[in-house]
């Protein structure tokens, strides 16, 4: 396996593990000794993508892999969450069992994993995927998940105030604008 960093020919496995449908591998360079994860899967019968345009093209897992990670920039979203994304949408295309899939059926499996998982995600995902074409259709989009999910935290984010520490700030609030009304 070439070395990522030096461009070396030959490296040694360190540790490896099953990740789903692939084995992931740890590995050393024997030259410059930077250490690199590989994955190997097996190679299946490839799986074909349907474009709006009428285009077909093979399925890239990277190019999906991208897309999530796009939408996740700065969020509070592992990347280890989003290769099990990735990994869970291919599995789930490949077993399906058809040879040619629509974009726009990954492209709503998407939606509905980023959904779930982070709202400002999901919204910057919707925009490129459903084209919006202006403010007034990422604001309805915006309010339509709010009203799904009105107190929606993301799985890796921490509350920003204990309940105890609301009751507080409320009780402060309410006094200071009663002081303010006099």
């Amino acid at each position: 396996m070439k070395c990522s960093y030096c461009g070396y020919n030959d490296s040694k496995v360190i540790d490896s593990r099953n990740v789903n449908d692939a084995i992931r591998r740890r590995r050393e360079c024997l030259k410059c000794n930077a250490r690199f994860t590989t994955y190997e899967r097996s190679h299946t019968n490839s799986l074909m993508i349907a474009k709006k345009d009428g285009r077909h093209e093979e399925f890239n897992r990277e190019k999906l892999a991208n897309g999530i990670r796009k939408a996740c920039a700065k969020r509070p979203v592992q990347l280890e969450t989003i290769e099990q994304i990735v990994d869970e949408i291919e599995v789930q295309l490949r077993k399906s069992g058809l040879v040619e899939v629509p974009a726009s059926t990954i492209g709503e499996i998407v939606i509905e994993r980023l959904h779930h998982l982070d709202g400002i995600a999901y919204i910057r995902f919707a925009s490129v995927y459903r084209n919006f074409a202006d403010i007034d259709d990422v604001l309805a989009e915006a309010d339509a998940y709010a009203k799904q999910s009105p107190i929606r935290n993301s799985r890796a984010q921490l509350p920003l105030f204990q309940e105890d520490d609301l009751d507080l700030l409320n009780g402060k609030v309410l006094k200071d604008s009663k002081e303010l009304a006099r």
